[in-house]
């Protein structure tokens, strides 16, 4: 009698394909329910959204730019920009991960609590990151910061032990390098 497991699916190996983020950047006309339609399409096929920005980016041609970080294995990525192409109200989507390296950003103000030592210490490490105050109580300042969303992070995990009471993100909007645009 053999000790051998049987041949059955719940004893193969998955086969995952790596999962990677991604930047992409859409351009749409600016009209109600938009925004809601594209970002249907992520919920309704289970994808997730790890940052979206949006904004009007050309006023006389009614279009906006909506910046979208998402991750998943590379077909699954072919499938959310093929998705996204088909939509009427997309332009055009690029991936920005793909095209090149593209240019990212995030802002966020970060609220820090403390007294004293702390005080100084806040004020430190806003100076070494380049983060602005634009904002000071007696107890508490409000930083301003800029950057790829590695630098934000790493400005917020230093400010944690400090005082860290807040904190507000953008999300990351991009925009790719060199003379080519997006079409509209």
């Amino acid at each position: 009698m053999s000790t051998q497991q049987p041949a059955s699916a719940y004893f193969l190996e998955d086969n995952k394909d790596p999962i990677e983020k991604h930047t992409l950047s859409i351009v749409v006309d600016n009209e109600p329910g938009v925004l809601a339609r594209v970002i249907g399409l992520f919920s309704g096929r289970g994808y997730n959204i790890e940052s979206l920005t949006v904004s009007e980016t050309e006023h006389e041609a009614h279009v906006s730019r909506i910046t979208i970080v998402t991750s998943g294995t590379a077909e699954v990525l072919v499938q959310i920009k093929a998705q996204l192409e088909r939509m009427v109200p997309v332009h055009s989507v690029a991936d920005l991960t793909v095209t090149g390296e593209a240019i990212e950003r995030e802002l966020a103000l970060i609220k820090v609590a403390g007294e004293g030592e702390h005080r100084m210490e806040a004020l430190r490490l806003a100076d070494a990151f380049r983060a602005r105050v634009v904002d000071v109580t007696q107890n508490s300042f409000v930083f301003e910061i800029t950057g790829k969303s590695r630098k934000v992070e790493q400005f917020i995990s230093l400010m944690q032990p400090i005082g860290l009471t807040e904190v507000v993100r953008t999300g990351v909007t991009a925009i790719s390098r060199g003379p080519e645009a997006l079409k509209v």
